[in-house]
């Protein structure tokens, strides 16, 4: 299976409320989720899938109300219009690394196999793994680590990395994982997940992309139009949730003479949707899933 799709009933239950609508599913991958869209979606309906990676290329959905876009969705709006669409009823984001992306052993997302440190979502892009370990500065490397994947340690693991290339490149997973095979057992697994993430992260610009996404979604959405956000990892989630709250990644909003601020989203729940257990059992992958909806105002 190319990606088994997280919270596949509940976010298309939260997405779809007219079937003659128009809908965006920003995350293609597999197709898991665009086909449950086209299943709710009468003949009027409409659905415009967005991936930026080749290999979700060869899922399309053979359906006329179908088109799927190769572009990185932070190109929404600009895309939309070029099919004469500036406004839709639902965005649905499923965000993060596919199953097929992990799987992919030569693709370097996975900690589980020795490849080329790639990390790319888009192959045809020039900036990979390998030159963010290889060529970023110590103090870049340090920010990456720390930020991205709330290392505590990422001074000394940047200076560790800069003093080792020195000597050789690091040109494999199995080159940067061997740097720090001074770990004990029970920290190995966290640690080179936090390590993966932040490199991955930068590699992709992930939470640059995220935010642009987000504020293009809440452009093209009609009035009652509804933002279906799926995200993997507590930095995704406060973006989300931030953004849902008050339209803002950071600083205050502005307040009315009572103290209000201006809202741009009514949520739908007030916390998070999570998988249940049955979910987490048969896809692992959704376990640090959470699910996050907003009407526009």
């Amino acid at each position: 299976m190319y990606h088994n799709p997280v919270l596949l009933k509940q976010s298309v239950d939260d997405l779809v409320t007219n079937p003659d609508g128009i809908y965006v599913d920003c995350t293609f991958g597999g197709g898991g989720h665009s086909q449950e869209i086209l299943e709710r979606l009468s003949e009027k309906g409409k659905l415009y899938a967005f991936d930026q990676d080749l290999d979700a290329l060869k899922n399309t959905l053979d359906d006329p109300k179908f088109t799927l876009i190769n572009q990185n969705f932070r190109f929404l709006e600009n895309s939309l219009l070029m099919y004469g669409v500036s406004k839709v009823d639902g965005v649905l984001a499923d965000l993060g690394v596919s199953s097929h992306q992990f799987d992919e052993a030569e693709r370097g997302f996975s900690t589980r196999n020795n490849a080329p440190l790639d990390m790319r979502m888009n192959v045809m892009q020039s900036l990979d793994a390998k030159k963010v370990i290889n060529e970023y500065e110590e103090e870049a490397l340090a920010d990456i680590f720390y930020y991205y994947g709330e290392l505590r340690e990422a001074r000394k693991l940047a200076r560790d990395i800069v003093h080792h290339r020195k000597i050789k490149s690091i040109n494999t997973t199995e080159d940067l994982k061997k740097l720090f095979s001074f770990l004990p057992p029970h920290k190995v697994n966290k640690f080179y997940a936090q390590l993966f993430q932040a490199i991955r992260i930068e590699v992709n610009q992930e939470l640059e992309v995220l935010k642009e996404m987000l504020v293009q979604a809440y452009n093209v959405l009609k009035p009652g139009g509804r933002l279906v956000v799926i995200s993997y990892h507590s930095l995704e989630d406060r973006l989300v949730k931030r953004f849902l709250k008050n339209g803002m990644f950071e600083g205050e909003p502005q307040r009315d003479i009572y103290g209000n601020y201006a809202k741009a989203f009514e949520l739908v729940k007030s916390k998070a949707i999570i998988p249940d257990e049955k979910e987490i059992e048969e896809n692992s992958r959704a376990r640090s899933a959470k699910m996050r909806t907003g009407i526009k105002l």
